[in-house]
């Protein structure tokens, strides 16, 4: 083999051996992104550079493999769900300690889970890699939760502190509450409609009645058929 063609072929070689690097980093890319959704670009935005943000994610990853997490057992989860339950109803009389009892009782169940509750930091790191779809709104609920402890929040933001704590608390539950898991102010005994902490107000599920006027909309045909079959009217 001539010089030249020995040249020729460790050129080669270090080509394949580039791109093979790009594809291995391309792949490991694709990865994290998958695994930590929009937890990576938060990462991303907040560190010097990528390679960096993608290094603390696999210290993530690698952290995250060294935990002993336990799944709930069907008591545990029937429990914190009734738990959640009764939160939601005392958040009418008393908001600004339902937020704290939301804040212990995530705690809880964060530990329980396996995961620690030390720093907060930390916790948002060890959760970001299964929970990072919900990691958003623990970190809000934990600032409103600060807030309130400062007697600087107010009653809509301690509102909305439950709805954030709710979302973390699903997912770590890993079911929904037996109802909607969300505080609830009624506005009133007969009208019909409740104010959910998310600021829509929605109607009760009772169906709207109809009236007599509907006789007037309706065809010659439709009464002929009425009155040849009156087991089919829906009752009035």
């Amino acid at each position: 083999m001539s010089p030249t063609q020995v040249i020729v072929l460790v050129l080669v070689v270090l080509a394949l051996v580039a791109v093979a690097a790009v594809v291995v980093v391309a792949s490991r890319r694709r990865a994290l992104k998958q695994r930590f959704g929009p937890e990576y670009d938060r990462v991303i935005a907040e560190r010097d550079s990528r390679s960096a943000a993608e290094r603390e994610l696999r210290d993530r990853e690698r952290r995250h493999a060294e935990l002993t997490l336990t799944p709930l057992a069907p008591e545990s989860r029937a429990r914190y769900a009734a738990a959640w339950e009764e939160l939601q109803v005392r958040f009418v009389d008393s908001p600004k300690d339902t937020v704290g009892d939301a804040h212990e009782l995530v705690s809880r169940l964060i530990t329980e889970r396996g995961y620690p509750t030390g720093d907060f930091s930390d916790q948002v790191a060890h959760l970001s890699v299964e929970h990072n779809r919900t990691l958003g709104h623990y970190r809000d609920a934990h600032e409103i939760h600060q807030r309130n402890e400062r007697g600087e929040a107010s009653t809509e933001e301690l509102r909305q502190a439950v709805v954030h704590y709710r979302a973390l608390f699903t997912d770590l539950l890993g079911t929904e509450p037996t109802s909607a898991g969300h505080p609830t102010r009624h506005t009133g005994a007969d009208t019909g409609q409740t104010d959910h902490p998310t600021g829509q107000t929605g109607a009760t599920d009772e169906p709207a009645r109809t009236t007599g006027a509907d006789d007037r909309t309706r065809t010659p045909q439709q009464r002929q058929q009425e009155q040849e079959n009156p087991h089919d009217v829906p009752s009035r």
